[in-house]
């Protein structure tokens, strides 16, 4: 058995014809291969829509598992810290 991480594992994709004319000038253009620019694009969208919907199901896993803060609490507790720093202010002029 081999102690080499493995780099990448191949799959078949169907990619709408218009798609793949763009990836394939794109891939031209910057001297790449076709992968290379659906790897990057991946990329980019793994960082930006699908990082965001993991957060979302990241949240709504938290309030299943009852991890959540009442508005009111919150509220309440950022209305104490505002004082603070009023009469902080107040104290200092």
């Amino acid at each position: 058995m081999s102690d080499k991480p493995v780099l990448s594992d191949p799959i078949t994709l169907r990619i709408p014809q218009d798609i793949l004319q763009d990836i394939q000038k794109i891939a031209e253009t910057a001297d790449r291969s076709r992968s290379w620019v659906i790897v990057r694009a991946l990329k980019y969208y793994l960082m930006a829509e699908g990082a965001e919907l993991l957060e979302i199901a990241t949240a709504r896993q938290e309030i299943k598992e009852g991890k959540v803060v009442d508005m009111d609490d919150l509220l309440d507790e950022l209305d104490a810290l505002t004082d603070t720093d009023d009469r902080a202010r107040t104290d200092a002029a």
